[in-house]
């Protein structure tokens, strides 16, 4: 009997055993063949493993989950190689939003230079600069402790001009006609800015410069507040002043475009596998008469390059610059549910009979001007100049 419960014993255990080992072979081979479907499954097999072995085998800690989610996106975008199809993280795509509603702060001033190339400002209606007292045409001396100068670079003087919301900026100037001296303590503000500011050019009433610095949905109908403010000034003659616009929404370019000319086609698009799609002009613009010059330089772009290549597709106004940049795609914009966006290049436009593309090589001036001069007040003095020769 001892010997037999012996026998009964070790085979207890041996059973055991194998019931162990049968266990964990099936939880291997459960586990390897879980493994084998999810990177059969998933589109990217590769990664999926390469992402795994980083979790099980990397010395120092990883990145947060969302840094390295954010990684795979960028890499994704770089490897389609498409310089307009972006990733844009949730604070930046916020600032892009609120720059196409208008969102920024300051004092509110349009900085410009006169004609002996000093920096003068334009305050905006409303703003903390107008409510101060600054006029149009006063010339900046001294912001705070830097002083302005002829060469004093532009984003030097818009840096200082700017600083924290309800901060005090010191602003002393020159006016007109004699040149006296004023000083101004201005309390900077969060205000909204138009997308349009315009004034009559310095020395020559009878022109009235329109300077649009990004298409937004309110754009077409500032210009027309700016236009007929102008002309109640006494304006006969127009600068579209589209320098430094990098566009901004297609809609709105295209109406922009269409306030000016009388009939035809504004631009052609075509998304993929889409049939192409016109943008006409089904009624006579407000504008299509009053003469116009446009200026452009290489920071016009998009939305921008829309309103000026129909214009100049169409022989309605003269380019006066510098090339434009050169981008005839389309962005559809994608918010993400972090409140990051992607910005997917999904479409191509034209002006039909001036060109196909643009890229690269960007709108050509019908009278081009140096780089620097494109971006100085001669590009106004050569516009003004132009449309001497055409005034009705």
């Amino acid at each position: 009997m001892k010997n037999e419960n012996r026998i009964g014993g070790k085979n207890l255990v041996l059973f055991v055993s194998l019931q162990i080992i049968l266990m964990g072979l099936m939880f291997s081979a459960g586990f390897l063949a879980q493994r084998i479907i999810y990177q059969r499954q998933s589109t990217y097999p590769i990664f999926t493993q390469a992402y795994q072995l980083l979790m099980d085998n990397a010395l120092k800690p990883l990145p947060a989950p969302k840094v390295l989610e954010y990684g795979m996106i960028r890499g994704l975008l770089e490897a389609y190689k498409d310089p307009f199809t972006v990733f844009v993280e949730p604070p930046q795509n916020e600032l892009q939003t609120n720059q196409l509603e208008g969102k920024f702060g300051g004092i509110g001033v349009r900085l410009d230079r006169d004609p002996q190339n000093f920096y003068i400002v334009f305050p905006l209606p409303d703003s903390p600069a107008a409510k101060a007292g600054l006029l149009d045409g006063d010339r900046l001396v001294q912001i705070d402790n830097l002083p302005v100068t002829a060469e004093t670079s532009q984003d030097d003087v818009q840096a200082a001009i700017e600083g924290k919301v309800t901060s005090t900026v010191q602003i002393d100037i020159t006016r007109a006609p004699d040149y006296a001296h004023h000083h101004f303590s201005i309390v900077r503000q969060e205000y909204p800015i138009p997308s349009v500011v315009w004034n009559l050019v310095p020395g020559t009433p009878q022109t009235g410069i329109v300077q649009v610095s990004l298409i937004s949905d309110t754009t077409p109908t500032e210009i027309q507040k700016a236009m007929d403010d102008l002309k109640k000034q006494g304006a006969s003659s127009y600068i579209l002043d589209l320098r430094n616009n990098g566009g901004g929404l297609v809609q709105a370019g295209v109406n922009t475009a269409r306030l000016f000319l009388k009939k035809g086609i504004v631009i052609q698009q075509q998304y993929r596998d889409k049939p192409v799609e016109d943008f006409d002009v089904s009624k006579t613009g407000l504008y299509s008469d009053v003469p116009l010059a446009v200026l452009i330089n290489h920071g016009t772009a998009s939305a921008a390059e829309i309103i000026a290549g129909a214009l100049q597709g169409q022989k309605r106004a003269p380019l006066i610059g510098f090339p434009s940049y050169g981008k005839d795609t389309i962005q559809l914009v994608f918010d993400l549910d972090d409140g990051s966006s992607v910005h997917i290049t999904s479409a191509h436009w034209w002006v039909p009979g001036l060109f196909t593309s643009i890229e690269g090589k960007g709108l050509q001036p019908d009278i081009q001007l140096s780089e620097d001069q494109a971006n100085g007040p001669e590009a106004v003095q050569a516009a003004v100049k132009e449309l001497q020769k055409i005034q009705p």
